[in-house]
């Protein structure tokens, strides 16, 4: 069996992550699919193991050549970084620092050859900035460490996928972002990751801006027309089954029904809540357009339970899960 070399990012220290990583690789289901090994802090996924009460041996390595891939064993390469005093659901620069670390950590192994896919356990934000690192989030870091100009979210659930045209963007600043180049690269690049997961003639539904798609110019400034509708003419002039702009208030309903196999979403909000309603624990973010497959679950560091063990690890589970259907196979 040849399964994809998996490097799970530990995310913030001071958030669930530690928590969500050890309780999905306690899960031996996990091996059969890939070869997984964290990059994070091997003291503070051992306090993570002891606070969630499940039956792990942790082991230091260099990285994925030392590495054992045994379900009851977890390797980490171990960066050191988070002091032993660190609270648990507290801001910390030390852990936002550490976080960006291990991405950096991850990238490298990637661009090196040495993993397959990475899976990334969530990051604070603004602890991220305190730590001297100022993106709005991991989708930015993965590109500019890869030299990657343009890259699309997605966000996965059981019964709808969603791919953003801008994300971390204010709403003024997204629609005028938004033009049909962007939109027809956000669609290309969504109908070549369905069909790398097997969907041979993906089904492509694009929103439009205003309520109702403008409802034929009665609502907006002709953004549909101007912005949205020649990016789905060229795709579609191209070979993809894309239809659009759609009106965003029922294309989810039918994209669950299964009229679409992935829904082209303007802006974060009009992807991001239908996704979420659906249940955070199930949703998976995936980066579309980078040199190595990227997935990270669908939520934040829940500061509020971190440390507590009652973080769910659900959507670790389907990050995994994901990031080993959608990368290559290597043999062992």
């Amino acid at each position: 069996m040849n399964r994809p070399i998996i490097a799970i990012t530990m995310g913030d220290a001071a958030g669930v992550g530690p928590e969500v990583v050890v309780k999905a690789l306690a899960q031996p289901s996990v091996y059969e699919r890939c070869r997984p090994f964290v990059v994070g802090d091997l003291a503070r996924l051992a306090r993570a193991v002891e606070i969630t009460g499940v039956k792990l041996t942790l082991r230091a390595v260099s990285g994925p050549l030392e590495a054992t891939f045994s379900p009851g064993e977890v390797s980490c390469v171990d960066l050191a970084l988070i002091p032993a005093d660190l609270p648990f659901g507290e801001l910390s620069p030390v852990a936002g620092d550490a976080a960006f670390r291990y991405i950096e950590r991850a990238v490298a192994l990637a661009m090196g050859g040495e993993v397959d896919a990475i899976c990334t356990a969530p990051l604070n934000k603004a602890a991220l900035h305190a730590g001297g690192h100022v993106y709005p989030g991991h989708t930015e870091i993965l590109a500019e460490l890869t030299g990657t100009p343009e890259v699309s979210m997605m966000l996965s659930a059981p019964s709808l996928r969603v791919i953003h045209c801008t994300t971390h963007l204010g709403l003024l600043d997204a629609v005028a972002r938004i033009e049909p180049g962007l939109v027809e690269r956000t669609i290309v690049r969504a109908h070549a990751t369905l069909v790398k997961s097997g969907i041979a003639e993906p089904r492509i539904a694009v929103c439009g801006i205003n309520p109702h798609a403008g409802e034929n110019g009665l609502f907006g400034n002709g953004e549909e027309e101007s912005k949205v509708a020649p990016g789905v003419e060229a795709a579609r002039a191209a070979g993809i089954d894309a239809q659009g702009p759609l009106p965003a208030d029922t294309v989810f309903f039918r994209a669950v029904r299964g009229d679409f196999d992935a829904v082209v979403a303007m802006y974060h909000d009009q992807g991001h809540c239908p996704v979420k309603v659906l249940g955070l624990d199930a949703g998976v973010n995936i980066t579309v357009g980078l040199p190595v497959i990227r997935t990270s679950v669908d939520h934040g560091t829940a500061f509020d339970i971190a440390g507590t063990g009652t973080a769910e690890e659900g959507s670790m589970l389907e990050a995994l899960r994901q990031a080993a259907e959608l990368a290559p196979t290597r043999p062992e």
